[in-house]
Formats: C-alpha cells, sequence, structure tokens
C-alpha cells in the first residue's frame, strides 16, 4: 500500500548513505528521537507538553522492525514516558527511554526506571536560584515543588523555573514579553551559579538548564548504539542539546556506521537544520516520516 507521506529523500550523500542502510536492513537499525520539539510540540508550560497525536501510533508501526527504538531527552525519564504515553502499547514492548541525557533509563520490558544518585550540585544551586532571579527580578508565587515551577516577574520580564526530579534545574524565559532579553539577562548569572556548584549550563529554545558535567544526549546516544550492535542508526532532535547527539552520529560515520540526522524545523534553532541530512516540519514532519519509513520497510 502507498504511503500518503512519501519517503524524503536526504540533501547529503552521507544522510543518502545512511537512509538506504536503514531501509535495507531495518533490523539493524537503531531509531533515536528526541522528546520536547520532536515528538511534542513546544509550549508555554513545560508540564503541559504531550506528545502529538500521530507519535505513538507511527512509533508502535515502525519499532517492531527495528534493532530499537530510543527516546533521549533531559527530561527525566518517567515524564516523558508519561507526557508521551509510551507505556503498554502495543508495538512498543521493547522501547528505551533515556533521561536526563541517558543518567536515567526507562524500559518497557520492565516498566521501571534505573539511575545512580543525582549529583549534590543540583539540590545546591535549585536552593539558591530564587535568590539569584529576584536580584534581578521579583519572585511571584509559591516555592515550586519537583516537576513543579515559580515564576519570577518584573515588568515586562519573566522566567520561571522547571526542576527536573533533582538531576538538573531549568529556568525558562519562554512566557516573558521579550523571551530573547531574559534570555540574555540571565546567561551570565547563571553560569556563575552552575560554576559554583560544579554544573554546567546547557542553552536552549528559550531555556538554561543546569545539569552535571559529562552528561548529553552525544553520549547517551553513542552509548546505546554500541550497545544494541546496531549498523545503522537514525537520530532526531530540535535544539541545541541535540547537536551533541549529531556529532555522535557524525563520528559514528567516521568510523564505517551509516547514520542519518533528521532536524525537527524550528525558526528558533538554525545551528541543527545547517548539519542536518533532512530538515521536517516539527512534531507532524517527524510523524510524518515515521510514517513513512513504517511503510517503507513494511
Amino acid at each position: 500500500m502507498g504511503s500518503s507521506h512519501p519517503l524524503p529523500v536526504p540533501a547529503t550523500p552521507a544522510g543518502r548513505d545512511g537512509l538506504a542502510a536503514l531501509l535495507a536492513r531495518p533490523e539493524k537499525a537503531v531509531v533515536a528521537v528526541d522528546f520536547d520539539g520532536t515528538l511534542a510540540d513546544i509550549v508555554p508550560d513545560p508540564e503541559q507538553a504531550r506528545a502529538h497525536p500521530g507519535a505513538v501510533p507511527a512509533l508502535a508501526r515502525l519499532a517492531p522492525r527495528l534493532l530499537s527504538l530510543a527516546v533521549i531527552t533531559g527530561r527525566p525519564a518517567e515524564v516523558a514516558v508519561r507526557y508521551g504515553g509510551f507505556a503498554g502499547v502495543p508495538g512498543l514492548e521493547h522501547l528505551v527511554v533515556l533521561g536526563h541525557y541517558g543518567v536515567e533509563r526507562w524500559d518497557a520490558v520492565s516498566g521501571s526506571v534505573t539511575a545512580p544518585a543525582p549529583h549534590p550540585g543540583v539540590a545546591a544551586a535549585r536552593a539558591e536560584l530564587p535568590e539569584v532571579l529576584e536580584a534581578l527580578t521579583v519572585l511571584d508565587g509559591a516555592e515550586a515543588g519537583p516537576g513543579s515551577s515559580a515564576e519570577a516577574s518584573h515588568g515586562t520580564e519573566a522566567a520561571f523555573i522547571e526542576d527536573k526530579g533533582g538531576r538538573a534545574v531549568a529556568v525558562h524565559t519562554r512566557r516573558a514579553a521579550d523571551p530573547q532579553a531574559a534570555f540574555e539577562t540571565l546567561r551570565e548569572p547563571l553560569h556563575r551559579l552552575a560554576e559554583r556548584h560544579g554544573l554546567i549550563v546547557e542553552p536552549g529554545r528559550m531555556v538554561l538548564e543546569l545539569r552535571p558535567p559529562g552528561t548529553d544526549k552525544g553520549a547517551a546516544l553513542r552509548d546505546y548504539v554500541r550497545e544494541s550492535g546496531a549498523e545503522t542508526v537514525l537520530y532526531a532532535g530540535d535544539d541545541l542539546g541535540d547537536l551533541a547527539a549529531f556529532a555522535a552520529v557524525e563520528r559514528l560515520r567516521s568510523e564505517g556506521l551509516p547514520g542519518v540526522l533528521v532536524c525537527s524545523g524550528s525558526s528558533e534553532v538554525t545551528a541543527l537544520a545547517d548539519r542536518a541530512d533532512l530538515i521536517v516540519d516539527g512534531p507532524a514532519g517527524v510523524v510524518a516520516l515515521v510514517t513513512s519509513l513504517a511503510d517503507a520497510v513494511a
């Protein structure tokens, strides 16, 4: 049966080779995808993010044909599973979710999360964040607990804190009247805070995340591909945090393992598009791509 979503042709020779390898032997391929901005639309409140309605059905069609399917996200693994609606879905029995950039791991087989103890610097930095923000703004609302947000505002500026299960903490500026100005104002103070507690700052789409060093999507993807024994990899992402995963695929390609880089397009971030083999139109475009892959390997 023909697909309503024709399989796109990668713009680069390496991408075309990667796609050809995936289609020739899908049972030896890993497909890995980011969550926010890739499977789920970016929304003002990250707690309201949910997978695109077509994402789970499309992934459930493709996954049984693959060696493995993984979601790699900066969110806690359990949160990504819940917001994605991934648990108990026929076809996703072997899905793996690598949360907190691979620090946490949820697999559908056990339905449980495994992870080491959190970095102590995260809790220390989180405790200081309200004071740091108050030096620039006025903190409104109650103190946020894990998985919730506190909001800071002053005039037209606004920022809110997102706890990520004790393993990272993020400050979002998307709700501000001028999100980019608020983002730039917070850069230096948050870098100083992170340095005091042995953390790094990962910038994203109107968000600055403080997390432990040595954890990124590139390391998570590279380790997972090697663990799985994959002979081909496709990775789809949308934000600056996905650049490390792109670099991992490029490194694997240099070592002879074919790969495809997919950008879930955004006018906010162009760095990924500049390096991608394929650019699709946000989560809806990712769903269309996954659907066309499922049709092609059926």
